[in-house]
């Protein structure tokens, strides 16, 4: 049998053997993985345009888990395009390839965009290892849908959930400068040379904050309320500026993503984006 010559490749969830140092090999339909005439490996370079690797899209159909779906490839449950796949790393074109598990083919994912009105004390993550509730709980999709970004856990508001990765990358990278407005609500009353700092820039640990637009919706000498137009996201960007200038955040809320606003969404819903929002929210990641 003739094998491939390929760089290895490594992935978080690799099984402790070794199949993953071999080369992608295929039984035929039908035929164990310990038996029968091997053809040439299948999909074994990943580099190519539109391959991810198997388990992710086993995963992302919602076969189940990523690790659990590395076990069906190992023990053979698994074929593209009619052979048995039983080692690890293998790529696939989703789009092209018809993949199997236990004779059954797979459901293709459809892509999905909702907006959830981020309530307090909800992690932006697609689960925690210490049980508590994540963004992705409240959304019932189908569909294996990420956090687009991040909000804090004592903040609230706009947050965007997809399987778009294409979209999301491009909306949180900043070189793309999507806009996100939050409403801040600060102890004390914040001086007129303090918005300026706030707007011209404050240095960081990462570096000095992109400009900002800020607007005083409120301000007493009590509470300040701020409204704060960002197209940066550094960690706890907002909190940490504030607290640079002398002033901690009662709280945070965002209240726009984009063209996506969630003003009248209940906190702690959500709503599927029109096809008008997402066709807007595409055109301003450049995309369109």
């Amino acid at each position: 049998m003739a094998r491939q010559k390929r760089t290895p490749r490594t992935h978080r969830h690799q099984p402790a053997d070794k199949a993953a140092k071999r080369p992608i090999r295929a039984s035929r339909s039908g035929q164990g993985s310990g038996s029968g005439r091997r053809k040439r490996p299948i999909h074994a370079d990943g580099a190519q345009a539109g391959r991810q690797r198997l388990q992710k899209v086993l995963a992302a159909a919602g076969v189940d888990s990523r690790r659990h779906c590395e076990e069906l490839i190992v023990s053979g449950q698994v074929a593209v395009n009619g052979q048995v796949v039983d080692t690890l790393p293998a790529f696939v074109d989703p789009e092209k390839d018809r993949i199997t598990v236990g004779g059954r083919p797979i459901r293709r994912p459809q892509t999905a965009y909702f907006l959830l009105n981020k309530p307090k004390n909800v992690i932006c993550t697609s689960a925690d290892p210490w049980g508590r509730r994540t963004a992705v709980d409240l959304v019932d999709c189908p569909e294996r849908v990420f956090c687009v970004g991040r909000l804090d856990a004592d903040s609230t508001g706009a947050l965007l959930l997809t399987n778009d990765s294409e979209l999301a990358n491009r909306l949180t990278h900043p070189r793309y400068e999507i806009a996100k407005t939050y409403e801040v609500t600060l102890r004390g009353r914040v001086a007129g040379e303090e918005i300026e700092k706030l707007k011209k820039g404050v240095w960081l640990s990462e570096g000095k904050t992109a400009r900002a637009a800020v607007k005083v919706l409120h301000r007493t000498d009590r509470l300040t309320t701020l409204q704060v137009v960002i197209r940066q996201g550094m960690n706890r960007q907002i909190r940490r500026t504030l607290a640079r200038l002398g002033h901690k955040v009662k709280s945070l809320k965002r209240t726009q993503i984009g063209s996506i606003t969630v003003k009248g969404l209940p906190l702690g819903a959500y709503k599927p984006l029109s096809r008008r929002q997402i066709e807007y929210l595409r055109r301003e990641a450049g995309l369109a």
